[in-house]
């Protein structure tokens, strides 16, 4: 039994998820420390809300409000939960978005760019095809696969970038994701879907309901009575899953590898590393755009288009997403929704207690700092390993496990 446990421990998988582990861990108790002294320091909070404080942030998803004697209560809170799934569906594709780029061995941070054009192509076919002539189905289908074309395009540009002139992605796709706000703002703002009707809408773009498409529900309002919740999470679940097999279980996954590994080895060996590249920032582009689309596709809310100031976090939120599933395409959909738990939590420390949401931004904020270091915390885990065994081979006065074999090769001799 311990030699199977520690043959497990020894797999690189293994200390991959040991890593994530921890810093979800550590970012939870830093959290959990935040809230402490914060309470600490306010009059207003009393102990009995502190210790809510603290229970939210672990176990937040599954409360259920407060009763009649201002006690928090706990359950299955299906609002909640559906409402996570929702915040969780275009994250999975940012986050696939992030992990697809990186297996070939390229940074995408251009996934708020890509983000920015899928929403404007999705919700500019959704909103211009008129439902009267047309099915709303068929004017869905259009429409996601027209923000996912766009998200493509835009990521195909510093694919170029890199693959003909060598110019850093990181670089391009900072460039690329400014270019997109502003374009998107002036395209909507030229354009006649912005929301008129409500005139405290101003500056809001109609929802896909305005025109009778909206993402169906299939049957999951019925799990999660009171959320937000529709079919676009099963859709991200099955495009999760088809990155997995794409990048492990094809010859194109394999020569995407191969580039990110080695570009000049894969071409030595026939690979077309431009292509490649190219294709890379493609299919990631495409994936952050139809994460976009997804979600303003919901009809839940309106896309608010001056959006030159500022960029989409879901774009960037996709880092810590791939970071924390070390760029596994299946993990990426539980880090996903434990990104879109913790937006939850958020909501619920503000409501429930005297505490803000932004104590959340604080676990957040210190999770992908320590995944970004997560291959340091594998070495120590790594290092701790061979410490103890060199410890272990001194005392009893043993060399190192190839001892058998010089005596085999000795004996021969």
């Amino acid at each position: 039994m311990k030699q199977t446990l520690r043959t497990i421990y020894e797999k690189d998988a293994t200390k991959k998820v040991l890593a994530s582990l921890i810093s979800i861990l550590v970012g939870l108790f830093v959290g959990t420390i935040v809230v402490v002294l914060v309470g600490l320091s306010k009059d207003t909070i009393t102990p009995r809300g502190i210790w809510d404080g603290v229970r939210l942030i672990f176990a937040g998803i599954l409360s259920t409000g407060r009763n009649a004697a201002g006690n928090l209560t706990w359950g299955y809170n299906a609002q909640s939960l559906g409402n996570m799934l929702f915040r969780a569906t275009p994250l999975i594709m940012t986050g696939l978005s992030v992990a697809v780029a990186y297996k070939t061995g390229l940074f995408n941070i251009g996934a708020p760019g890509q983000y920015l054009m899928g929403t404007m192509a999705s919700l500019m076919l959704a909103l211009g095809i008129p439902s009267e002539t047309v099915p709303a189905g068929l004017i869905w289908v259009i429409a996601f696969l027209g923000g996912c074309l766009a998200g493509a395009l835009w990521g195909a540009i510093p694919g170029m970038l890199k693959a003909f002139l060598n110019i850093n992605e990181v670089l391009a796709c900072i460039m690329t994701n400014w270019l997109a706000a502003n374009i998107v703002t002036w395209a909507f703002d030229v354009s006649n879907f912005k929301n008129v009707v409500e005139n405290t809408k101003a500056g809001y773009i109609y929802k896909t309901t305005f025109n009778g498409v909206a993402t169906p529900k299939l049957g999951l309002d019925k799990l999660f009575p009171g959320s937000q919740i529709n079919g676009g999470i099963l859709i991200a679940i099955v495009i999760a899953i088809a990155m997995y097999i794409l990048i492990n279980k094809t010859t194109l996954g394999y020569q995407l590898k191969a580039c990110g590994s080695n570009r000049h080895a894969a071409r030595y060996a026939g690979i077309n590393d431009k292509r490649n590249i190219v294709l890379s920032m493609a299919i990631a582009g495409a994936l952050a755009g139809g994460g976009a689309a997804l979600y303003w596709l919901s009809g839940n809310t309106e896309f608010y288009w001056s959006t030159y100031q500022s960029l989409p976090g879901t774009g960037f939120n996709g880092i810590p997403v791939a970071l924390l599933a070390v760029n596994n395409p299946i993990a990426v959909i539980f880090t996903a929704n434990f990104m879109a738990m913790l937006d939850i939590v958020g909501q619920q420390l503000t409501g429930y207690t005297a505490y803000n949401e932004y104590i959340t931004d604080v676990i957040i904020s210190v999770i992908v700092y320590l995944s970004a270091f997560s291959l340091v915390i594998r070495m120590m885990l790594t290092g701790k390993k061979k410490a103890g065994a060199t410890n272990a081979n001194a005392e009893t006065g043993n060399k190192p496990s190839v001892s058998e074999d010089e005596k085999k090769g000795g004996g021969e001799a």
